[in-house]
């Protein structure tokens, strides 16, 4: 990271599959961050599917130049940087091999002037490829969220993203079961369409303390698609957030570039890319 930034917290927010909200879980984290006074920032990791810059409504681009990116900020102040700031049209596809995709999420965190955060939020792509990896390995991550819905199926998935972040040494802080229920607006009553929750299970079996359940909001839906996140009503992630902010990983990195395997600290005599970087 640059000497014109300071992040005091990192938080991965993933999911197994994609179609859960996990943009739109990251984007309220964020906003309710920021309103209990925090400097907050967001990190668009999800190179191929980019949903930050659509849901906080911004249109402008990135400015920056060969060795700095400055983040373009919402409407209450939230930080962002996502690769929809930096393509000339948003519609294009964004066709690349894992390795630059990678590279794309270490610059994104090391080349943009951040200044002083609070906390981070980063928007991970769903599944555990090259750039989850690389998000594992270049940043120091203080905890993950999990985001999932409740069908069965998607519990699976979860279950191999949360011994994932075991196997990478990232404490699972939190599980957003979103779309859990709709509640009828006429009778009050709750409907599970997409079936029984499973997340208390889950959690229980991994010792997860913090769990939310989400309703189907078709306001939030609409606010997204509007561009105007910050306006609604993000109360459902209160206890989540709190999680978020006392998050502390005694493993984590200090988000410099790792060495390669085997390297025995020589780097005069070493000629693998990253191994001087520590230096």
């Amino acid at each position: 990271m640059n000497n014109q930034s300071n992040v005091k917290k990192v938080i991965g927010v993933v999911s197994g599959k994609g179609g859960v909200g996990k943009s739109s879980i990251t984007s309220m984290l964020a906003v309710t961050t920021q309103r209990m006074g925090y400097k907050t920032a967001i990190l668009d990791a999800d190179i191929t599917g980019p949903s930050i810059p659509k849901a906080f409504g911004l249109t402008q681009k990135a400015m920056g130049n060969d060795k700095e990116i400055l983040p373009v900020i919402s409407d209450t102040g939230i930080k962002t940087i996502s690769i929809n700031s930096l393509l000339e049209d948003i519609t294009d596809p964004v066709v690349w091999r894992g390795p630059v995709l990678s590279g794309v999420v270490e610059q994104f965190w090391n080349d943009v002037v951040w200044g002083d955060i609070d906390i981070m939020f980063v928007d991970m792509p769903p599944g555990t490829g090259d750039v989850a990896l690389t998000v594992f390995q270049s940043l120091p991550i203080d905890g993950l969220v999990i985001v999932t819905a409740p069908q069965e199926l998607v519990s699976m998935i979860v279950e191999k993203a949360v011994k994932m972040a075991d196997l990478m040494k990232v404490p699972v802080i939190g599980l957003v079961e979103n779309m859990s229920y709709f509640k009828c607006p006429d009778c009050g009553k709750e409907h599970k369409i997409f079936g029984e929750s499973h997340i208390d299970e889950i959690a229980g079996k991994y010792s997860i303390k913090t769990v939310a359940k989400l309703p189907i909001d078709t306001e939030i839906a609409k606010s997204c698609d509007r561009g105007m996140i910050e306006c609604v009503d993000t109360s459902g992630l209160d206890g989540v957030v709190e999680t978020c902010l006392k998050a502390e990983n005694p493993n984590k990195h200090d988000g410099m570039p790792q060495p390669p395997e085997g390297c025995n600290g020589n780097c005069s005599s070493c000629g693998a890319d990253g191994c001087a970087s520590r230096k």
